[in-house]
C-alpha cells in the first residue's frame, strides 16, 4: 500500500495517476480532508508521501521508502539523490523546485507558483510538473509520457495543429509543459496530422454528422484482463432474443432522433458480436439497414474478435450486408498465454478464421495484440509478430496491458507480483517494426490508467485502411450515439464563449450495464437518450 496525504481536494486523480506510474507495484490511495474517518483510520499508517498545497505553491514534506524502518521524520527528502541546499531548476520548465529545511525539520521539496514563469499556465498543471519532477528525482527514472495523465494525448497536438502551430512548436510544447519524451511527442504529432487528413476526407464538418455504436455484451468466455461489459454467452443464450428486441427498439428511436444528420460510421462491438447466431446477426444488421440511412456511410465495422465465435455462416452474413471492416483478435500467438488468460480460441483457430475471412473477400481485417501479458517477454512478442506477418492483416492495434480493478487480472497480479507483466521499449519497438514491415502507419493512439510500462495503445494501418470510427471517438469531434447494455453516448456540441471563441462541449448518457437491467429498463434508456439528443437532429 502506498498512501498519499494531501491537504486539498480536486487533485486526487492526477496525484494517484502519477504516483502509480512511478510505483506500479503498489496499490495507491490518496487521502484528503474529505476522506471518511473509516478509510482514513486504515490508511494513516500507510502514508508514504505527504503534500501540502497553498495558494503560493506546494511542498512535499514526507517521503518514506518502503524499506525505511525509521519513524516520524524518517524517509525525509534528504535521502533523495541529488538533494542539497541549492535550488533545483528542472529542465524545460519555469518552476523553481528546491530542497529547503528549517532547524530540526526534515528537508522538503518546495515549488513556488509564479504565473509569470509558468507562462500563464494553470496552478494545477504547474503542480503536476512539480510532482512529476519530484517523483522522478526520488526514483531516478523518467516516464515516456512525462506528467501527462489524460487518455488522449494526441488531442493536444490535434488542437495545436488546428490553431496553426508548427511541428517544432508543438514538440516543444509537449517537452516543456509535460516532459514527454521526444519520441512520444513526435508520435503524437504524426498521428494528429494523419487524423486531420482523414477527417477532412469526410467531405463535411465532423460535427454535422454522427457515428453509431451498437453493443453486443456477450462473449464465449470472459478473458482475465477484461473489464468491459461482457457476459458469458452460455449463461445468457436464452435471453439473447429478448435483448435484441430491446436493442432494436432503442435503434429505432435513435434513427428518428438523428434523421437529419449524416451517418458516417457504424461500429458493432462488445463483447463479441459474433457470439450471435447467423440468423440473429441477420436480424440485427437487416434492421439497421431498414431504419438508418446508410447511403453516406464511410465505414461499417463489426468486431468478430474471438476466433472461437467465427463461422463461415456468420462471415457470409457480414459480407452480404456490406460490412467493410472486421477484427479478428489473437492478443498473442503464444498458446500457453492464451490458456492463462482464459482466451479459449487456439492459435490455429485464429489463423483459420483469418484465412476464411480472406477467402470470402474481406479486404480490411484488423488484428489486436496485447503487450505485457503475464509471463511474456520480447521473444514471445517477436513470435507473435512473426505469425501475424505471415497472415498479413490490413491493420494492427497494439495494446499495452492495463490492469483494471474490475478484472480477474488485478487479483492475479496481487498473487504473482507486478513483475510478471512487463511491457518495455523493446517489445513496443518489435510491434512497431512489425507494423512497418506490413506497410502500416500509426493513425490513432490512446492511453489508459495502470498501463504496463506507462506506454500507450497504438493503431497501425495500411494507407486506405485506417479506422475512421477509432479516430472520431478518440478526438471527440463528433457525436457518437451508442445503443445496447453498458454503452455510453457522447453528444458533442459547440459552446461559444463571451469572447466569441468556440470550443467542444461534451455531454454523456450511459446505459445500464447488466443485461437483465437493460431489458427491464429499456424505456428509461430510450428516454435518457431522447432527452440528450433532443436538439441534435
Amino acid at each position: 500500500m502506498f498512501a498519499v496525504k494531501i491537504n486539498k481536494g480536486n487533485f486526487e486523480y492526477d496525484v494517484n495517476s502519477l504516483v502509480k506510474a512511478f510505483f506500479p507495484e503498489e496499490t495507491v490511495k490518496v487521502l484528503t480532508p474529505e476522506t471518511g474517518e473509516a478509510k482514513r483510520s486504515v490508511l494513516e499508517g500507510e502514508i508514504r508521501l505527504e503534500i501540502e498545497l497553498t495558494e503560493e505553491g506546494a511542498k512535499l514534506v514526507r517521503f518514506l521508502r518502503k524499506d525505511d524502518s525509521s519513524e516520524g521524520g524518517g524517509g525525509n527528502f534528504g535521502q533523495i539523490p541529488g538533494s542539497g541546499e541549492n535550488p533545483q531548476q528542472f529542465p524545460c520548465s519555469g518552476e523553481s523546485v528546491r530542497q529547503s529545511s528549517c532547524p530540526g525539520e526534515p528537508e522538503v521539496l518546495v515549488w513556488h507558483y509564479d504565473p509569470e514563469t509558468e507562462k500563464g499556465d494553470t496552478y494545477k498543471n504547474g503542480f503536476k510538473r512539480f510532482l512529476y519532477r519530484s517523483l522522478a528525482q526520488m526514483t531516478g527514472k523518467e516516464l515516456p509520457w512525462g506528467a501527462l495523465t489524460g487518455i488522449r494525448p494526441t488531442k493536444i497536438a490535434y488542437g495545436l495543429l488546428e490553431e496553426g502551430g508548427s511541428d517544432e512548436e508543438i514538440l516543444q510544447f509537449y517537452r516543456k509543459k509535460y516532459y514527454a519524451s521526444r519520441e512520444k511527442a513526435e508520435l503524437s504529432i504524426r498521428i494528429a496530422g494523419r487524423e486531420r487528413e482523414l477527417l477532412a476526407s469526410l467531405g463535411h464538418e465532423p460535427l454535422s454528422g454522427y457515428s453509431l455504436y451498437i453493443g453486443i455484451p456477450f462473449c464465449p468466455t470472459t478473458c482475465m484482463y477484461c473489464s468491459f461489459t461482457s457476459f458469458a454467452i452460455g449463461a445468457y443464450r436464452s435471453r439473447v432474443e429478448e435483448y435484441l428486441d430491446c436493442l432494436l427498439r432503442e435503434m429505432d428511436d435513435v434513427a428518428g432522433q438523428m434523421g437529419n444528420r449524416i451517418l458516417d460510421s457504424v461500429y458493432i462491438g462488445g463483447g463479441t458480436p459474433t457470439t450471435l447466431e447467423p440468423e440473429q446477426l441477420e436480424r440485427l444488421i437487416g434492421h439497421l439497414e431498414g431504419c438508418f440511412d446508410l447511403s453516406h456511410l464511410k465505414e461499417f465495422t463489426v468486431e468478430a474478435g474471438r476466433a472461437d465465435s467465427i463461422t463461415r455462416e456468420k462471415l457470409e452474413v457480414l459480407r452480404r450486408h456490406k460490412v467493410t471492416r472486421i477484427s479478428i483478435n489473437p492478443q498473442t500467438m503464444k498458446q500457453e498465454t492464451l490458456d492463462v488468460i482464459g482466451r479459449r480460441a487456439t492459435v490455429e483457430q485464429v489463423e483459420e478464421a483469418f484465412r476464411l475471412a480472406r477467402s470470402l473477400g474481406f479486404d480490411n481485417i484488423n488484428m489486436d495484440i496485447i503487450l505485457g501479458l503475464p509471463g511474456e517477454g520480447a521473444p514471445d512478442v517477436r513470435h507473435t509478430i512473426d505469425r501475424i506477418l505471415e497472415l498479413g492483416p490490413d491493420s494492427l492495434t497494439v495494446h499495452s496491458l492495463a490492469v483494471k480493478r474490475a478484472s480477474r487480472l488485478s487479483q492475479w497480479v496481487e498473487e504473482h507480483g507486478v513483475s510478471t507483466i512487463n511491457n518495455t521499449d523493446e517489445t513496443m519497438a518489435i510491434a512497431a517494426e512489425g507494423a512497418r514491415k506490413l506497410g502500416m502507419e500509426p493513425y490513432y493512439l490512446y492511453r489508459q490508467k495502470n498501463m504496463s510500462g506507462n506506454f500507450e495503445n497504438v493503431g497501425y494501418a495500411r494507407p486506405g485502411k485506417f479506422g475512421l470510427y477509432n479516430i472520431l471517438i478518440m478526438e471527440e469531434v463528433q457525436t457518437i450515439v451508442a445503443c445496447g447494455a453498458g454503452s455510453i453516448t457522447k453528444k458533442v456540441s459547440l459552446r461559444r464563449a463571451e469572447d466569441g471563441s468556440e470550443s467542444a462541449f461534451i455531454e454523456r448518457c450511459e446505459n445500464v450495464k447488466e443485461v437483465a437491467q437493460y431489458i427491464e429498463r429499456i424505456d428509461e434508456m430510450i428516454e435518457r437518450k431522447r432527452r440528450l439528443l433532443t436538439d441534435a437532429g
